[in-house]
């Protein structure tokens, strides 16, 4: 995208790829459907950047999902909006999509330059050249600016390896540690739990957490239990609170997701129905029958409420609505599904170059921002590369 705007501003343009061909992140968001961006009002849609979103809106005033769309549009692609609001390519791939685009950038005369991974500077000084590890050797370029545009720290077989950071941090860059986003949680599970129902979905259901602003945040959906713990697109959607409480360690805010198994019925409902006699039922199938709830429900209340009294109606239906997982830890980040941290924003311009480099900018997961999925992430990675591009082509013919 940024090299897009600097080639439509009739600058040459170069782009370097450490990986053998361009975009692998983008076609492997493409795997599952393609989500390019959301259809939500727009006053909603901003803010899932959370505390970003005065530095990010009025780059996404720029390139709006309707203008982002649009684009798409005019690379020959059409875009339907799905039954969550989240917009997708006629087709769901992102090869499609991608193929006209380069195609596009080619035409416009921008050269790709694979396999070639930045190593760094010539004598640390980016004016005297970049360094690059090529099949060939290592080779150099000077330029008159530069976007860096080298992703965060997950999925790092596709390119985002997160080692762009220790040589701007030794050039006195001012970084925040990259930290896993959108991602599942490690749990203790016994082995019942980890071979009975490893893979097993738990839906309609609504998982919540108290952020560490004493907040209370709630999503209603699905998420999986694995061997290791919990994943899935609600787990992903109250990820950064949920990390943010295990980075705190703090015992007065847990870090702590509370389960509502019966979002649609209230605690006294729910006490009512266990009250009934039981006819002999055992307490799973008082579950099943009473309130048609599977059998990991039994199961997790088990091992995330060992001490509930299994005849205590009121106790049960406490549980049932406020059902405590503790995670002890986030997996790992090259498991993510994107990750936050980066560059801070107050080492860069409005333009997204760096204070310290006049001529070197920064866009996409490299900035210091989160979004949910659902097409917020692709969204703000478009639109910070066009203001990168767009500031690029002011720095170099403001006079």
């Amino acid at each position: 995208m940024a090299a897009e705007q600097i080639a439509n501003a009739g600058l040459r343009v170069e782009v370097f790829d450490a990986k053998p061909s361009v975009a692998r992140k983008f076609l492997l968001a493409g795997i599952g459907g393609m989500n390019i961006t959301h259809a939500e009002p727009y006053d909603a849609f901003v803010t899932r950047y959370g505390e970003a979103q005065p530095i990010l809106q009025p780059m996404l005033d720029e390139l709006t999902p309707q203008q982002l769309r649009q684009w798409i549009h005019e690379l020959g692609i059409e875009t339907f909006v799905g039954s969550s609001n989240r917009v997708f390519p006629t087709g769901m791939k992102a090869a499609p999509l991608l193929r006209a685009w380069l195609h596009r950038l080619r035409g416009q005369g921008v050269a790709f330059h694979p396999r070639h991974r930045w190593r760094g500077w010539v004598d640390n000084d980016p004016q005297q050249g970049w360094k690059f590890e090529t099949p060939e050797g290592e080779i150099c370029h000077r330029f008159d600016a530069v976007i860096l545009a080298l992703g965060g720290a997950s999925w790092a077989k596709l390119g985002s390896d997160g080692r762009w950071c220790k040589p701007l941090q030794q050039a006195g860059v001012e970084l925040n540690p990259l930290l896993p986003s959108n991602c599942g949680f490690e749990m203790h599970w016994s082995p019942f739990i980890q071979e009975r129902f490893g893979g097993t979905p738990i839906k309609n259901i609504v998982l919540a957490v108290t952020d560490r602003n004493g907040t209370r945040i709630e999503r209603k959906g699905e998420f999986l239990i694995t061997g290791y713990g919990i994943e899935g697109s609600l787990v992903y959607a109250l990820s950064a609170p949920l990390r943010d409480l295990l980075l705190l360690a703090d015992p007065k805010r847990p870090a702590e997701l509370q389960l509502d198994w019966l979002p649609h019925l209230s605690q006294e409902a729910i006490t009512a129905k266990l009250k009934q006699p039981r006819k002999g039922l055992t307490f799973a199938n008082l579950l099943r029958k009473r309130l048609h709830l599977p059998p990991i429900a039994p199961a997790l209340l088990r091992e995330c409420c060992p001490d509930l009294a299994t005849q205590d109606a009121p106790a049960i239906a406490q549980a049932l609505k406020a059902m405590p997982l503790r995670p002890t830890a986030t997996r790992p980040i090259d498991e993510a599904i994107s990750s936050a941290g980066g560059v801070r924003f107050d080492a860069v311009n409005r333009d997204l170059m760096l204070k310290k480099f006049p001529g070197m900018f920064v866009a996409g997961e490299m900035l210091d921002w989160e979004a949910p999925t659902g097409g917020y992430l692709l969204t703000a990675c478009f639109a910070t590369g066009k203001r990168a591009g767009q500031g690029l082509v002011r720095w170099l013919t403001s006079d």
